[in-house]
């Protein structure tokens, strides 16, 4: 019942600077999963939506900023698998046209409540959460998605892989794509996550709330570019490139900023000679519509 094509394409890309380094690269291209419901957001909404079916709930409500790709997947997700949606938005000052994100939710049906930025903080408040359930009768997902039942879905997009490989990178917000893609390495993989947003420590202990693993990855906070969302001519250069290079779109939000990190960790020799890596593009372009709406344009598409 809740399935989408699969798997996703494992797609070789080229660059000088990988032959100068001696090593192969791999985007899973978790992009292409579904038009709608894209890429990660997908896979930790999957079981989720199980759980919430096999306990009888037929309304689902979760939390997002105003250009949330989990808020816009959610939506889609629901309408698409007969769900009634509950998104809880940070900021009163926004409404359901304030960006296509938005406006893309409430056309699948998401009945979209405005809160303060104060009162969002109390997203993770267990109490709150339950009187929120209550309150609208619904399952409750948690923001960005990441949850237990989130580390099964993201757990099979490494199952899905069939060639050996030594790293593997994505970006990470929640934590929970990285805790599980940690879940399907065997030995000497190693997992990176690149951190799109500043939380040093923090990312660190959410991650391994998710996962009992202490080996096998890390996370690395030096391309997040002064925050979630924040960005400088020199990513937005980079992404134009690659797109030009590669014909593949990347979003400034994530996946940008995850491939400007792993070019430039490979340039100062992180990667031994010989390496295979594997780059998870976990989506998110539809986020690139309100980006370019806000900033003239800046990226190609």
């Amino acid at each position: 019942m809740f399935e989408l094509e699969k798997p996703t394409p494992l797609q070789q890309i080229y660059a000088p600077l990988f032959l100068e380094k001696g090593v192969e690269v791999f985007l899973k291209r978790e992009d292409l999963i579904d038009v709608d419901i894209s890429g990660n957001k997908w896979r930790k909404l999957k079981y989720n939506l199980i759980q919430a079916s096999e306990l009888g709930f037929q309304k689902i409500l979760t939390f997002g900023g105003a250009y949330s790709n989990h808020i816009a997947a959610t939506a889609a997700a629901c309408k698409r698998f007969g769900f009634e949606s509950v998104g809880i938005i940070r900021g009163e000052e926004l409404n359901a046209n304030s960006n296509p994100t938005l406006r893309q939710a409430t056309e699948y049906g998401m009945n979209l409540k405005f809160i303060t930025r104060s009162d969002y903080q109390h997203r993770d408040d267990k109490v709150w959460i339950n009187d929120l359930s209550e309150k609208y009768q619904a399952f409750v997902v948690p923001e960005g998605g990441s949850n237990e039942a989130a580390l099964k879905g993201v757990k099979e997009l490494v199952d899905e892989i069939d060639i050996n490989f030594d790293y593997i990178l994505c970006p990470i917000g929640t934590g929970g794509t990285l805790a599980g893609i940690i879940q399907g390495l065997v030995a000497k993989q190693k997992a990176l996550g690149i951190s799109c947003l500043k939380g040093e420590g923090y990312l660190e202990q959410m991650v391994q709330g998710l996962t009992k693993k202490t080996e096998s990855w890390a996370l690395i906070h030096n391309y997040h570019f002064g925050g979630y969302a924040r960005f400088d001519s020199h990513l937005i250069g980079f992404i134009n490139q690659f797109y030009e290079a590669h014909g593949i779109p990347l979003d400034p939000i994530y996946t940008g900023k995850m491939m400007y990190g792993f070019f430039d960790l490979l340039k100062k020799g992180k990667f031994p000679d010989g390496s295979r890596v594997i780059c998870v593009h976990t989506g998110g372009l539809q986020g690139i519509a309100g980006f370019n709406a806000q900033h003239n344009d800046l990226l190609k598409t």
